[in-house]
This record gives structure tokens, sequence and C-alpha cells, in this order.
């Protein structure tokens, strides 16, 4: 591709707040601002022609691998926000991935950070990213535009030290494009380890979440908590999810979160 016919590195994608996508206090869900940010992911690459519509006639997908997403505020139903996204970092078998959730009056309501693998869709192993298209995707990385919250980590969490909370079967409304548990599946659940009274006085401040591996319709979710600092303005909690397949019952681990939560 010639350089003169690059689209902007920085791609930004108009969405609505829609009001049955809100919870209890008319704000949007964090797995449906999660959606939309992999969806803005998605239309930014494909536009960009190394995204899912060209890896797909190639055996080829992305995979995320870790999420971050940090607020200081949330749309409430019906407002029209936008998600601009970007790639600030690209090598062999990862790159970054950044994203900024604006209000249509410019206020800023929070940032994400993410880091993608691409996969062979029959093999499952990972594929050289800078191999796509003579390494197109070198052509759009931005380095400077700022995403002032920390980077996602693979967090720190003892499995000794954590407290079993629920088992969840999986079926086939949690299976994505991709034949495995959908990513945002795995944030709704994490949520709901909370109840509603719980949301009345805290505020979710930072969801992060490191995929480990992949689990598919028919395993049993295992979820466990870990609490490892907290006052009456703040609380944290690690979370470790392990999955048990139909055949094999042996736990293996598959994502962890941390979940930050604060009273303003």
């Amino acid at each position: 591709m010639e350089k003169e016919k690059l689209l902007p590195k920085i791609g930004r994608y108009p969405f609505t707040a829609e009001p049955f996508h809100c919870d209890f206090s008319n704000q949007l869900f964090l797995g449906h601002l999660g959606n939309a940010m992999l969806n803005a992911a998605d239309f930014h690459s494909n536009d960009r022609s190394y995204g899912m519509n060209y890896l797909n006639t190639i055996n080829k997908t992305w995979v995320l691998s870790r999420l971050a997403i940090e607020v200081n505020d949330m749309p409430r139903a019906y407002d029209k926000l936008f998600i601009e996204t970007w790639v600030d970092g690209a090598m062999r078998y990862f790159t970054s991935r950044n994203f900024k959730v604006v209000g249509e009056d410019g206020n800023v309501f929070g940032y994400g950070r993410s880091i993608w693998a691409m996969i062979d869709t029959v093999s499952r192993q990972p594929v050289d990213i800078l191999a796509i298209h003579d390494g197109l995707i070198a052509e759009y990385i931005d380095k400077d535009y700022p995403c002032p919250i920390r980077k996602a980590s693979r967090v720190p969490i003892i499995p000794e030290d954590t407290t079993f909370a629920r088992s969840i079967d999986t079926y086939y409304n949690d299976v994505d494009v991709n034949g495995h548990i959908n990513s945002v599946k795995y944030i709704e659940h994490v949520l709901d380890l909370w109840p509603l009274e719980w949301y009345k006085e805290f505020r979710l401040k930072r969801f992060e979440i490191a995929y480990v591996a992949e689990s598919h319709q028919g395993d049993k979710l295992n979820l466990r908590t870990q609490e490892t600092e907290g006052n009456e303005k703040e609380r944290n909690f690690n979370i470790l999810i392990t999955k048990e397949g139909k055949e094999n019952k042996k736990e293996v681990e598959v994502v962890r979160c941390n979940v930050n939560f604060v009273k303003d």
C-alpha cells in the first residue's frame, strides 16, 4: 500500500449508550463499553486491511490477550459517544492498541489499553503479525497520542490465597466468532460477583483482565476471589477463573482479573 493512500493512524467511531445496555443507575454497563471498544478495534483494523475480514481469508484471526479499562465517568442512556483507537506498538507476535472514550461535548469518560495476538485458526498457534501485508501495521503505529493509564498486566495471583466464589456453565450465547468463550462474557461474569447494593455504594474505577487460555462451550468456569487491599474509599480485588472440560475435569487457568472500586 502506497503511503499516500494510508488512512489516519487514529480511528474515531460513533456509538450510542442504548438504554437496554445500561444498569439500574442509567449508566452503560462496563461489558457493553468493552464490547464497543472491541468493535472499534475491529473497524479500525478492517479499514486498514489487517482486520478479520482479510485475516479470515487466510485462516488467521486476532485474539485479545489483555485489556485494561479505566473510567472517571460512564455514558448514560441515549448518550452519543465516540471511541478513538490506535496502535501504539507492534512486535512479531503481539501488538498493543489503545482506546479513548469521548462524549459529544468532548468530555473524556475514560481510556483503555489492550494487547492482541494473531493466531492461525487451524493450528491455534501464534502467527507473525509483521508478515501480514509486508508489515503494513507498522505504518499505523502512533506512539505520541496520549493514553494516560497504566498498561494491562498479567495480574499477580497466588491461587492458594483465593476464595471460591461460584461456578458457571457455558452455553451458545457465550461463544464468539472465534469459537471460544467471548472476551466480554468473562467481564460480565466477574462483575456479577458483587450484588446490586455494592454498586449503589462503590463505583467501578478500573477493570483489568488477562486471557491466559481459551475455554469453549460446555466448559465449566470456576471463579475465585482475593481482596488485596481496601479502605472506606477504595476496594481492590483479584479474580482467578479456571475451566473444567466435559471430559477432563482437571482445572486449567483461563483468566486473571483485577477490579478496582472507589467511593466518590
